[in-house]
């Protein structure tokens, strides 16, 4: 069994993310879609201080990655808007691994947020069968009354027909989901079936995706992490975890004297070069640190998103953004748009005790906020306070 030292182990995670020096190859528009199909999924968030976090992903690995980018893959029908472990964009060409769970909510195997209001329900598909597709705001509710997550019984209609699979997003307008049929909004090309007399091996399959999809996108991972806020698919992924061993497409590593999993081709990326003296600002949302447990782990490095605790308990701010250099975690930026100023705010930077080569950093990271501030449509940034903190 392979053992991994921790800086193997942040750069093995790092490289599988695409967050590397890699030459990008082709257009900018063909590197979103790469970036997609290695992440295997991209959060979505509403939270605007600065550019949204689906965008804010992409750009990470992207540098050329442009707003619009995101559109057009909708509108090509390249990706497409579902639950990871929570909103998400996925790739269309994983289509397929959508429908076990649609399938399961459609036949009450599985409980969403709404109680099914099925008179609704039938009354919302049939509108948008004959209207074409429509928004939340098209619908006007007999009732105000709200339930739920304070929604109107049309919307969560539309979000359980969502759900179970017979509307998907077409698009967004002003960030508003756009519902249209799943059979108008599907390519023609995609694998959108079901089979119904090799039930174990779909499940088997399933499991492989979900293990393999995982380690490729983070480089190793265990069985908590594989299947995090997944529901009902533990044992599926302890299941293929098993087959995958015994193929020896999967081995197991020691990282920090844990047991996980790792791909085989993936851990070929350990001798790849990656550029430790790249700075990257992050999302809070990024693929990399969502799961905390494991970013403290394995980066020593811990994160609490701010902005759901109250102003005056607060650490480090609002929406600090985590900051990579040196093959690890290091800073917090707490930033935000000023748009009639055009200024990129940072209202506090945040820079652990840790970081060696302090002038070489606060070059490549004036050069990467200059970068970041352009992606947020702003003409410059200003660092409003900095200050140095003791690594956690």
């Amino acid at each position: 069994m392979r053992t991994l030292s921790l800086p193997q182990a942040r750069k093995l995670a790092l490289l599988s993310q695409c967050i590397s020096t890699r030459s990008l190859k082709g257009s900018a528009y063909t590197e979103t879609l790469n970036v997609f199909e290695r992440l295997g999924y991209v959060q979505i968030d509403t939270i605007s201080v600065v550019q949204r976090a689906h965008h804010h992903t992409l750009w990470s690995r992207n540098p050329r990655y442009q707003v619009a980018h995101l559109d057009q893959l909708v509108a090509d029908k390249k990706v497409f808007e579902y639950w990871s472990h929570a909103a998400s964009y996925l790739p269309m060409r994983d289509y397929r691994f959508s429908l076990p769970r649609k399938t399961a909510l459609k036949m009450g195997q599985q409980s969403h947020w709404y109680k099914k209001d099925h008179k609704l329900m039938a009354d919302v598909l049939q509108r948008i069968e004959s209207e074409g597709p429509l928004m939340a705001k098209d619908f006007v509710s007999k009732s105000h009354k709200t339930n739920g997550w304070g929604s109107k019984p049309s919307k969560q209609a539309l979000e359980t027909l969502f759900m179970q699979g017979d509307l998907m997003i077409a698009e967004r307008k002003n960030f508003h989901k756009v519902y249209d049929l799943t059979q108008r909004v599907l390519p023609n090309d995609v694998d959108a079936s079901i089979p119904t007399e090799q039930e174990q091996e779909q499940e088997q399959e399933h499991g492989q995706f979900l293990v393999l999809s995982y380690l490729r996108a983070h480089g190793f991972g265990n069985l908590a992490e594989i299947t995090y806020l997944l529901k009902n698919v533990k044992t599926l992924a302890s299941q293929a975890l098993n087959v995958l061993l015994e193929r020896g497409d999967i081995k197991r590593v020691i990282i920090n004297e844990f047991v996980y999993f790792a791909c085989c081709d993936a851990l070929l990326l350990l001798d790849k070069r990656l550029n430790k003296k790249q700075v990257h600002i992050l999302s809070p949302f990024d693929n990399l640190l969502i799961q905390r447990k494991r970013t403290q782990s394995i980066f020593n490095y811990k994160y609490l998103l701010e902005c759901y605790v109250p102003a005056a308990k607060r650490q480090f701010g609002y929406f600090c953004l985590p900051v990579v250099w040196d093959g690890t975690l290091v800073t917090r930026a707490d930033c935000k748009v000023d748009k009639q100023t055009s200024t990129l705010n940072v209202i506090h930077l945040f820079i652990e005790s840790s970081v060696k080569e302090k002038e070489i950093f606060f070059t490549a990271l004036e050069e990467k906020l200059q970068a970041f501030a352009q992606f947020n449509q702003c003409s410059h940034y200003a660092i409003q306070k900095a200050s140095t903190h003791k690594c956690i």
